[in-house]
C-alpha cells in the first residue's frame, strides 16, 4: 500500500485522535483517515450522480 504525507492543523489532528484507540471507532490514524477518504469520495460520487457527472462504470 502506498504511503503519503499530509500536513493538517493540530486542531484537526486532535479531533481525529479523539476517535482513535481502544475507546475510539478506529484502530489507528491510518484506518481513520482511509475511512474518512472513502466516505468523502462516496459523498462526492452521490453529488456527481445527482448532477449527471458520473460516467457509467460498468
Amino acid at each position: 500500500m502506498p504511503k503519503i504525507s499530509v500536513e493538517i492543523p493540530q486542531e484537526l489532528l486532535d479531533d481525529l485522535d479523539d476517535h482513535v484507540g481502544e475507546d475510539g471507532k478506529f484502530v489507528n490514524r491510518s484506518d481513520a483517515i482511509r475511512s474518512s477518504i472513502r466516505k468523502n469520495l462516496d459523498i462526492l460520487d452521490e453529488i456527481d450522480k445527482r448532477h449527471d457527472r458520473l460516467e457509467d462504470q460498468e
